[in-house]
């Protein structure tokens, strides 16, 4: 258990809704941030008599913020000057005020018994110099806890805000570094475990009051963020986008019932090559996470290779890597997507020697089901819409290569068809193939991820051909990876419950 607080933020239009907010937050948050600057004039008095009449269950920050540092409404210097006399003339209980670096506000707000949070914020990108902001706020303000957020784009952007943590520690100052956005979610999930006074989260899904933050409950109880340490194993998932990953939900829960002190984070990179060179690498980087391994997708199971120490044999030549383990600053890449697909195929299919097998698609996905078909002795066929351009993976498989349209009007013949692409995905009932098409097959594997059947598994389902997804596939992997980082077991049955309790959370 770590000293970092969970302070849930709680925006609204009145004070009806704000309170019943409050009263919600309160249930699973350390301290509770009201946002003032949410509500028209007329509610504010409203909520401050309902705060200090209903006394202070959690402490509560009070904020109350302008336009330019993401406050809700338009506030003049005036404006603010006078909510801030209001509270301080009669102070609650608990409370921690959060007054952004403005010399003439923070000048006139003093206190010497209730705690001062100082903050900037930059919606634009990152400060040039963030050590001299830290400096410059701490130095002129004295403050009791200083806030810098900053805007990530890639997580190489949030590596400066990360290096204030130990910069604070020195001036014995608490500090909140928060970088804002989907590549800076991992800040607010280690923040508390690495020192951060606090990390703000939202009380629900969709009542984020600032980019990236995590959900009350997926930050304690997915994350358990509240229980991490500095010797905590940190694994994620990297990749360009990485928001719909549902390997967190499967690996985090894992952890947790086999024992391990480790933690499952999505990693929002761009530039592969500067992640690994500052955050990883031992000889190079310039934070510390405790980095075990990780998962890697779309578009760097090839690029990343090069910034690797050994590469198993598989996945070399499959030529893509989907698993990183690191063991002792060396970093090993696996290829587990082979193992995935092919376990789930041969408990469906059974023998897959001799089989004519058509793979659709000559993707990243692909190279790892045509390595793993050729292993097991079938006939295999990649089938593309553009030829002259899969080509090269077709000489690197030695396998022959066609159109799709070259399959149409029933002359598709295979005992298995693998739907490598991404069409089953759209979320239409758009398909590969119909159910006449089909007829000449007698296996569907879709590769999509989807806890229902897409709508090449429904044309397989009409045509009375047995069907699978990429359900399987991702269970499966995801094991294999999971025994890779830890040694241990894979809990597969509960990972896929897990995965299938997300999607219907999801479905709610």
């Amino acid at each position: 258990m770590n000293q970092g607080k969970i302070c849930v933020s709680v925006c609204a239009e009145t004070s009806r809704e704000m309170i019943e907010k409050i009263v919600a937050a309160r249930l699973v948050a350390d301290i509770v941030e009201v946002r003032f600057d949410c509500l028209p004039p007329a509610e504010i008095d409203v909520l401050l008599g309902w705060l200090r009449d209903s006394g202070s269950e959690r402490p509560v920050v009070f904020t109350f913020r302008s336009r330019e540092q993401g406050g809700q409404r338009e506030l003049t210097f005036t404006d603010r000057l006078k909510f801030w006399e209001k509270v301080m003339a009669e102070p609650l209980d608990r409370s921690v005020i959060d007054i952004e670096a403005e010399s003439r506000l923070a000048v006139a707000i003093q206190t010497n018994h209730i705690p001062r949070i100082i903050s900037h914020h930059d919606f634009a990108g990152v400060p040039d110099d963030l050590a001299a902001l830290f400096d410059g706020i701490a130095a002129a303000f004295d403050p009791d806890i200083v806030k810098i957020a900053i805007t990530a784009t890639d997580i190489a952007d949030t590596i400066e805000i990360w290096k204030l943590i130990e910069r604070a520690r020195d001036a014995s100052k608490q500090i909140i570094p928060i970088a804002m956005g989907e590549a800076g979610k991992w800040t607010r999930i280690l923040g508390p475990a690495h020192g951060a006074f606090l990390t703000y989260t939202s009380l629900d899904a969709g009542g984020e009051t600032a980019p990236g933050q995590v959900t009350a409950k997926q930050l304690v109880e997915l994350y358990r963020a509240k229980e991490l340490d500095r010797a905590t194993k940190v694994y994620g998932i990297l990749g360009d986008p990485v928001s719909q990953s549902l390997s967190t939900f499967m690996h985090n829960p894992a952890f947790v019932s086999e024992g391990v002190n480790a933690v499952f984070i999505p990693f929002l990179v761009k530039d592969i090559r500067a992640f690994m060179h500052r955050m990883v690498r031992p000889q190079t980087r310039e934070i510390e996470l405790n980095f075990g391994g990780f998962s890697v997708t779309m578009p760097h199971k090839q690029t990343i290779m090069e910034h690797l120490d050994a590469i198993d044999p598989t996945a070399e030549r499959i030529g893509a890597v989907n698993t990183v383990k690191i063991d002792e600053g060396r970093l090993t890449g696996y290829n587990t997507d082979a193992h995935g697909f092919i376990t789930p195929l041969r408990s469906r299919f059974g023998e897959v020697k001799g089989a004519k097998a058509a793979v659709f698609g000559a993707g990243g996905a692909a190279r790892a089901c045509v390595y793993s078909l050729q292993q097991e002795g079938a006939d295999v066929e990649v089938f593309v819409r553009n030829v002259d351009k899969a080509r090269p993976f077709a000489e690197e498989f030695g396998v022959r290569l066609f159109e799709i349209d070259e399959v149409r009007d029933g002359k598709l013949m295979a005992d298995i068809l693998v739907d490598t692409t991404p069409i089953g995905m759209s979320g239409t009932d758009q398909s590969l193939f119909t159910a006449d098409e089909l007829k000449g097959v007698k296996f569907v594997y879709d590769l999509v991820t989807k806890p229902y059947d897409t709508p090449i598994i429904q044309e397989a389902k009409k045509a009375n051909i047995p069907a699978i997804g990429g359900m399987e596939m991702l269970i499966a992997q995801g094991a294999k990876q999971f025994e890779l980082w830890t040694g241990k077991p894979a809990p597969a049955a509960q990972m896929r419950n897990d995965i299938l309790a997300r999607f219907a959370e999801l479905n709610k």
